[in-house]
């Protein structure tokens, strides 16, 4: 895995959505995590909302931004747990065209260094719809930094090699 320095650095435009019924802008530290690694990374925070814990709320946000031919990603935080109320999967479900395996399952293997088997709690997965990427991350702080760090920061950065997100952005919505 390295970065192709001869490539020009194509910076995307990134949704944020945290996923909470007790977050408030003033004290949504994995949200302010996020947003400052999208534009420290170099890339564009588009916008970044709070949604509370409920499937039509968080699907009304993602289909805005899917329908927003400005935003290329969105990335939520939060709602990825087991409980009754963590239902950011089942929202993306009602979104989705594609799921990304991958995704989840190289989190959840990275957050093993991390948390050690607490990591099979996590329900952090990914998805395309309509031309738009969407992954769904867990709220604490240190799994933001591990998504965005070990995983997301490598595959949107468009002189990744072998192979990125960023270049596939073109194709997303070919039949």
């Amino acid at each position: 895995m390295a970065l192709d320095e001869s490539l020009p650095f194509k910076p995307i435009n990134i949704a944020l959505l945290t996923i909470s019924d007790s977050r408030a802008p003033e004290d949504d530290t994995s949200g302010d995590i996020l947003a400052g690694r999208i534009e420290g990374a170099g890339h564009t925070l588009a916008s970044r909302e709070i949604s509370r814990d409920d499937k039509n709320e968080i699907a009304a946000h993602l289909h805005r931004w899917i329908d927003d031919e400005q935003i290329d990603a969105i990335i939520t935080t939060g709602g990825t747990g087991l409980t009754g109320r963590d239902v950011t999967p089942e929202a993306l479900d009602r979104v989705k065209d594609k799921d990304i395996p991958g995704f989840g399952e190289l989190f959840r293997w990275l957050s093993f260094e991390t948390i050690g088997t607490s990591t099979i709690q996590s329900r952090a997965c990914a998805v395309i719809s309509r031309g738009t990427y969407i992954f769904a991350l867990p709220g604490s702080n240190g799994a933001v930094k591990d998504g965005w760090d070990k995983i997301l920061a490598h595959q949107l950065d468009s002189r990744h090699r072998p192979c990125n997100f960023v270049e596939l952005m073109p194709r997303l919505r070919e039949r």
